[in-house]
């Protein structure tokens, strides 16, 4: 097959590209510029697309011997991740932008352009696991190493494009056994930090990003009967279960520590309480996407539900209906906020995903 690798960089993508063409492909690198500012370097490990991590994409691509060359992506990300980033906070909501990133640019914008070209796949340095069926059905999975998995920001991505991707890298055991295959083919991201944070906010301060994105927007803060206990610079910059950082000058009558429970940019209110108000029992997500074609659709399916990228999944029930789903867990999940990307599993398997729109106890 003619395979399009994605080279970050880093020392995952230039191990996914090398066994991509282990197995016998012809493999093409391609660098994702995603950043406006291409004069800029990263900051310790932090980000993911400066012209420091598109020279070292190149000097991988040239130890493989294959072609190499850099897209700019620039717009296409501020337009879709970084703006839905900031439209998302500013509606009190809690993004993931690797989710989007991997919905609009690498699984929309790439997967797109790729074909254009005649491109039969797009390999990625991700960790998970593509398994094909009998019956030509793709399944996607967790990976092998369990602390590495990325199966929940890849859920996203719907099954026409799983059929159009390859992720090697699902069936490594570790990090540090990647690390040791890269060091072996002579490839010098063997030691390279990992990337982590946002990529698009290079001091990792997000309050700060909000804050120059979207401006001062002072307000009350208020207890769970509506007194005013604090005051808060722009509503958009909490997120439900934050307990650090509220700049709160009065204890609770109890002494107990406080959590933010809600979040409305609308009136520009943070509401604090105890930590009893953050659990949960229902989620109800939209934009659903399942990966599942034989997994019946409008009936209740066991499943585990995942709120986070490397959160503990809770047992529970999903009932999916046309472009929503409801899940009931069996026991409460605390701290969730709507926008946090909702996964659900059968096992390893990846069911499908949704966007959290609403949350009940």
């Amino acid at each position: 097959m003619r395979v399009l690798a994605a080279l970050s960089g880093g020392v995952d993508s230039a191990v996914a590209a090398a066994r991509a063409l282990d197995a016998g492909h012809d493999v093409v690198g391609v660098h994702m510029a995603l950043s406006r500012n291409r004069d800029e370097f990263r900051s310790g490990s932090r980000g993911c697309c400066s012209i420091e991590d598109s020279n070292d994409a190149r000097r991988a691509a040239d130890k493989l011997g294959i072609p190499y060359y850099v897209w700019d992506l620039s717009d296409e990300f501020h337009d879709t991740v970084v703006k839905d980033f900031l439209d998302e906070y500013a509606a009190g909501r809690t993004p993931n932008p690797c989710v989007r990133c991997n919905e609009h640019i690498k699984f929309d914008t790439l997967l797109e352009r790729a074909q254009a070209l005649g491109f039969d796949a797009v390999c990625t340095g991700h960790y998970a696991r593509i398994e094909l069926r009998d019956d030509g059905v793709r399944e996607l999975h967790r990976a092998a190493d369990p602390d590495k998995d990325q199966s929940y920001v890849l859920a996203v991505m719907g099954p026409d494009k799983l059929a159009r991707s390859m992720f090697p890298l699902g069936t490594a055991q570790s990090k540090s056994q990647v690390r040791a295959e890269a060091a072996a083919r002579g490839l010098g991201v063997s030691t390279k930090p990992d990337s982590y944070d946002i990529c698009f906010v290079a001091d990792g301060d997000t309050k700060g990003f909000l804050q120059r994105s979207l401006g001062a927007q002072p307000g009350d803060i208020v207890d769970e009967s509506g007194v005013t206990v604090g005051q808060h610079d722009g509503a958009y910059a909490y997120t439900v279960g934050q307990r650090r950082g509220l700049g709160i000058g009065r204890p609770a009558p109890d002494g107990a520590p406080r959590y933010v429970t809600e979040v409305d940019t609308t009136r520009n209110v943070v509401t604090v309480g105890p930590e009893t108000l953050l659990s949960v029992t229902r989620l109800v997500g939209e934009r659903a996407v399942w990966l599942a074609p034989d997994v019946p659709a409008t009936e209740p399916v066991r499943c585990a539900a995942q709120v986070r990228a490397h959160g503990t999944p809770v047992d529970a029930t999903v009932v999916r209906n046309g472009d929503t789903f409801e899940v009931v867990l069996d026991e409460p999940m605390r701290g969730v906020a709507a926008g946090q990307s909702l996964v659900v599993y059968s096992g390893t398997r990846v069911l499908g995903q949704a966007t959290i729109a609403a949350r009940r106890t």
